[in-house]
């Protein structure tokens, strides 16, 4: 819908320019469609940074930003199929496969955060201070509640690849899946006062509509990085290649870097985001 919309807009233009409606010499010398599409994971959104930073690139570029927060995952399915126009996410493995079969170009490391393990200040399953591995498997034997995304986000990836690392199919009555983005999930922990994978920067946005602690931290499986990248306009005729381009650059340029990594301070007394432009991670 979003894309039919953007090509209907594109056919005034071309109409507006043709002579079909009236308009001054000079006035479509460079049409140019100026709608673009980010699909993005949850995170970027319910932290609050992307609030604060489309309007300044909108101000900047004229472009105008229609934001799909819905999960790595289904971020990637719409690049996959031409249906973004560039994408910002945070899942490194499956970003890979679309990089290498060409579907995305220009893959930037733009920042990262953590992944923590949260849960009721009870602590049930005793997995305070614990390494993600062995805090994994403390809350499966003791069939403590645990609240999955369950979504294929870049969040899920990760939760799936900590528990295959543990040799564990979790399963059962205490393991169960949201199917939303992370704000709800950490909701539902809250309410059910189970255990949830998480981005810090989330947490730290929700943690006051959150009866949640954070348990289980710090170690390097836990590492969250995210990556901006152009959807290839090669392979899809109908993606805004300058727009995703401009955004690529915008994201990685050195002043939206340093408000990256401020971002969340004066509130949170920590960044949410640390940012990584042009370093090897």
């Amino acid at each position: 819908m979003l894309r039919k919309s953007v090509l209907a807009g594109a056919v005034l233009v071309a109409l507006v320019c043709f002579g079909f409606i009236g308009v001054r010499d000079g006035d479509c010398a460079e049409p140019q469609i100026k709608d673009l599409i980010l699909a993005t994971t949850t995170s970027t959104v319910d932290t609050g940074l992307l609030d604060a930073l489309i309007p300044k690139f909108e101000k900047e570029t004229g472009y105008r930003v229609k934001t799909i927060s819905a999960g790595t995952g289904q971020a990637l399915a719409m690049g996959e199929k031409g249906e973004a126009d560039v994408l910002l996410v945070h899942a490194p493995e499956a970003e890979k496969k679309l990089v290498d079969g060409g579907m995305v170009i220009n893959y930037q490391l733009v920042m990262h955060n953590d992944f923590v393990i949260v849960g009721p200040a009870g602590d049930p399953a005793g997995i305070k201070g614990k390494p993600s591995a062995d805090a994994l498997k403390a809350v499966a034997a003791k069939e403590a509640v645990f609240i999955s995304r369950g979504d294929d986000s870049g969040t899920h990836k990760k939760e799936k690849s900590l528990w295959k690392k543990v040799e564990i199919q979790p399963a059962g009555k205490w393991y169960r899946e949201s199917g939303q983005g992370m704000g709800a999930t950490l909701l539902m922990a809250s309410e059910q006062q189970g255990y949830t994978l998480t981005d810090r920067g989330t947490y730290l946005a929700q943690k006051k509509n959150v009866k949640l602690d954070i348990l289980s931290e710090g170690d390097k499986a836990l590492l969250n990085i995210y990556h901006v990248m152009q959807v290839n306009p090669e392979k899809f005729a109908k993606v805004n290649g300058p727009g995703a381009k401009a955004f690529v650059e915008f994201m990685v340029r050195p002043d939206v870097q340093k408000f990256i990594g401020e971002f969340g301070k004066d509130k949170f007394g920590q960044p949410l985001f640390f940012p990584d432009a042009g370093k090897q991670m």
